[in-house]
């Protein structure tokens, strides 16, 4: 059987391309999944600029200098050599943007299970546990688009609004969110007004998409970033900053001096403009990790606690998220090939959620 899979080179991923082979026959104790359907947000883009130092190559290894950016999506099992799953089986995750995947599973309760393969032990349990959605009591297929789409920013979102909560806002007033337009910053809008004790929520964005996050009505302040000088710069300010933007980021920070109490780096999505200028100040900033705060949560709150918070939290999210969101399909590795050309020049619009079938 033939498999295809869409490769980008990880020092340069405006250079893909699409390689194709045969799969090799199954160990006892594996299975092989054909990926259905997943989505491409600027979320990947991130996982491919920060690809070497934070492990994103390990999880679908290709040599020489290539690499396959991960992607969260929808897959069936159409072979197994593994006595507790079935071929049949519809599986949601992790997996490569490439048409099928090799899998061992273990570790199998309840509607998980997790890719145990070798080259992936020492990786984020979070990437390498799947659903098995005829297992899941809440599984709804309707669902499945903002599933691809949304939950994996959406639970980043949560993650960032308890961590704020657990540090007490580094008593900040204010929270400013660069690239509020994206998906993971209005996810976080979500979840600070529904704060018992709001604080001042400044989205900035760019001109062109300024009317568009007014329109979502969950900012109490959108400013755009040529107009800095528009912000309170005498409040204590957290910055969740979404885009990398190192020269907004320094000029945020000269804004702010003493009042920015802290900044959290998330995102890169200005792949091409994320070193830091001047005024950045370096020892009040730290990159977020989703991953590090689950599990800190999960010692703190026991198993599956954080992730049962987390859904809920993404599905009464993602059902509001149905009022801006347009999804927009595409089949194939030639169409996959272009839309991601356009994905990493930032050219898709924020309220365009992109789905891609193989």
């Amino acid at each position: 059987m033939a498999f295809e899979q869409f490769e980008v080179r990880r020092n340069s991923l405006t250079e893909t391309r699409v390689v194709s082979g045969e799969l090799p026959t199954l160990a006892d104790g594996e299975i092989l999944t054909k990926v259905d359907r997943f989505a491409l947000t600027a979320n990947n883009i991130t996982y491919g600029i920060v690809g070497e130092r934070l492990g994103y190559w390990k999880f679908f290894p290709v040599e020489n200098g290539w690499g396959i950016i991960p992607v969260w999506g929808f897959a069936d099992v159409v072979e197994s050599r593994h006595p507790e799953v079935q071929k049949g089986e519809r599986l949601y995750g992790y997996f490569p943007m490439g048409t099928h995947l090799v899998m061992r599973p273990g570790k199998l309760k309840g509607s998980r299970l997790i890719d145990t393969a070798e080259h992936r032990a020492e990786l984020p349990l979070v990437y390498n546990a799947y659903v098995r959605t005829s297992k899941e009591t809440t599984f709804d297929a309707s669902m499945e688009d903002e599933r691809m789409l949304l939950m994996p920013l959406y639970a980043t979102s949560f993650c960032l609004y308890d961590f704020l909560q657990d540090n007490d806002y580094f008593d900040a007033s204010q929270i400013i969110i660069p690239s509020a337009s994206s998906k993971t910053a209005i996810g976080l809008a979500y979840a600070l007004s529904e704060d018992a004790a709001p604080r001042v929520c400044v989205g900035l964005t760019s001109t062109g998409n300024r009317s568009r996050v007014e329109a979502l009505q969950l900012y109490d302040e959108v400013v755009t970033y040529d107009d800095l000088t528009a912000i309170d710069a005498t409040q204590a300010t957290v910055i969740v900053d979404m885009s990398g933007n190192g020269t907004v980021l320094s000029d945020l920070h000269a804004l702010l001096g003493d009042n920015m109490k802290y900044t959290s780096n998330v995102g890169v999505t200005h792949y091409d403009d994320n070193e830091m200028g001047p005024h950045f100040i370096r020892e009040r900033s730290a990159m977020f990790f989703a991953p590090a705060h689950i599990q800190k949560r999960t010692e703190e709150w026991g198993p599956g606690e954080f992730e049962k918070k987390a859904y809920r939290f993404w599905l009464d999210a993602s059902i509001k998220s149905r009022e801006w969101l347009n999804i927009e399909r595409h089949d194939g590795m030639d169409a996959l090939a272009s839309v991601f050309s356009v994905l990493l020049a930032g050219k898709v619009a924020p309220d365009k959620g992109i789905i891609v079938s193989l």
